[in-house]
This record gives structure tokens, C-alpha cells and sequence, in this order.
């Protein structure tokens, strides 16, 4: 009989050169699901990326600080407590502009892809 759960204890933590902690807990990296990936991530204060635009939907819940949006030309600012759903094939900048660090969740479907994700040079 198979087992129909499974509990994540070691999230794949993702190298990056920004400061930015990323623990995939479910997806491509972690466990080869290519279908949704959840992320526990860590973006420190005055951290930013360049624009992309991603080829898949990515649902964004703020735990602590605050984190930026550009939304094609729009600026927005989610707090603690609240989330955002940006669509697939929308061009958004994530950045963290602000004095303390930002804890919050990422849920992509599907799942994060470098192949996906369309970031631009710069």
C-alpha cells in the first residue's frame, strides 16, 4: 500500500548570489513535481530583480516586511498578512526596497522553471 502523504523536511535551498534565501519545499528542484512549486523565501532589505515575465502564475503571501510589485507600470505594496496573484505572461519586478527584511510564500503553476521564468538582461 502506498503512502498517501508525504511530509517535506528538506527543502531544496537554492543558490543565489543576492542574499535572497530560497527553500523550495515542493517542485521541479525539490521533488520533480512540475506541476506547482512552493517556496519559503527570504528577500533581504534593498534586494530587487530584474523585470521578467513569467509563463506561469505565481500567488505571492506576504508573512513579515513589506515587498514591491511593478506590475507593467504600476507600483504596488503588499504587507504582511496579505497575497497577490500575478497571471502568467504579465512582465512584474520583484523587489524588497525597504529597511527590513521580507519572509513570504511563493506558489508558481506550474511549477518555477529558469526556463520559464523570462527574466531580461540587466
Amino acid at each position: 500500500m502506498s503512502k498517501k502523504y508525504s511530509i517535506q523536511k528538506a527543502p531544496f535551498i537554492v543558490p543565489t548570489t543576492d542574499g535572497k534565501l530560497i527553500e523550495e519545499h515542493v517542485g521541479n528542484a525539490t521533488n520533480k513535481d512540475s506541476q506547482i512549486s512552493i517556496a519559503h523565501m527570504v528577500a533581504p532589505s534593498n534586494w530587487s530583480e530584474p523585470f521578467q515575465t513569467p509563463a506561469f502564475d505565481e500567488y505571492t503571501y506576504i508573512i513579515k516586511g513589506k515587498k514591491q510589485f511593478i506590475i507593467d507600470d504600476e507600483t504596488i505594496v503588499l504587507e504582511a498578512g496579505q497575497s497577490i496573484k500575478i497571471n502568467k505572461n504579465t512582465r512584474v519586478q520583484y523587489s524588497n526596497p525597504f529597511d527590513e527584511d521580507c519572509e513570504y510564500l511563493a506558489i508558481c503553476l506550474p511549477a518555477f522553471s529558469i526556463d520559464l521564468v523570462n527574466r531580461e538582461e540587466g
